[in-house]
């Protein structure tokens, strides 16, 4: 049985780098800056912020932070504590007029370029030993419940049922599957270029979306 109290939700956010079509990355600037951002803003008592972590935009070359990141997580949340942990990421999507809140990952890497180490799989299995591509994984948390409080905020949002095949989905997919086993929860958000959406507006949304997390987890 874990202690007795009031539950809160630690959150562990991550980012990327520049890619090629995307010499500037928001979400590695939003990671970068939120611990500040949400000092001055304030965030409610259930939630607390905890790892900040900017991947490489690579398949296989994000892995081994990503790994190191959630197994951190657990690590400094113990497996006796009364949080719920919740892994946060955030990828952008150079086309997109609008956030939008990812519902699952499929097991298939299928990269249309050469991510930042060079590499291409086709028609690949992200995870080989869970079968064949068509495997899907769906995250836990409720994201029906987090979009509609966003709205209710007055954020241009909507849900997502296909996070692309490139490195966004293979993190997504790794990640959820890590989430399942230990029992914690994984989130995917692809947020639009500063160009379309500016940065103060995206760190008020990403602060708005914490808040949603605390309040549906």
């Amino acid at each position: 049985m874990g202690s007795e109290g009031p539950k809160t939700v630690t959150v562990h956010v991550t980012g990327f780098k520049k890619f090629q079509g995307v010499a500037e990355n928001p979400t590695e600037i939003m990671v970068n800056n939120l611990k500040a951002f949400v000092e001055k803003r304030g965030l409610p008592a259930e939630i607390t912020l905890g790892s900040f972590t900017v991947l490489e935009t690579a398949g296989d070359g994000a892995l081994p932070l990503l790994y190191k990141t959630l197994e951190s997580s657990i690590s400094k949340t113990g497996a006796m504590s009364n949080d719920q942990v919740v892994w946060l990421h955030f990828g952008v999507n150079s086309g997109a007029p609008k956030f939008a809140i990812e519902r699952q990952a499929v097991n298939e890497a299928t990269f249309l370029c050469p991510d930042e180490l060079g590499w291409q799989p086709q028609q690949q299995p992200i995870v080989p030993q869970d079968g064949g591509t068509s495997r899907v994984r769906e995250t836990c948390c409720s994201v029906d419940a987090i979009v509609k409080f966003l709205k209710k905020k007055g954020h241009d949002v909507s849900i997502s049922n296909d996070a692309g095949r490139f490195v966004c989905n293979y993190v997504y997919y790794h990640s959820m599957r890590f989430a399942e086993e230990k029992g914690y929860k994984s989130l995917f958000v692809h947020v639009p270029p500063f160009s379309r959406i500016d940065e103060e507006t995206q760190m008020q949304f990403v602060a708005s979306l914490l808040e949603a997390i605390a309040s549906t987890c």
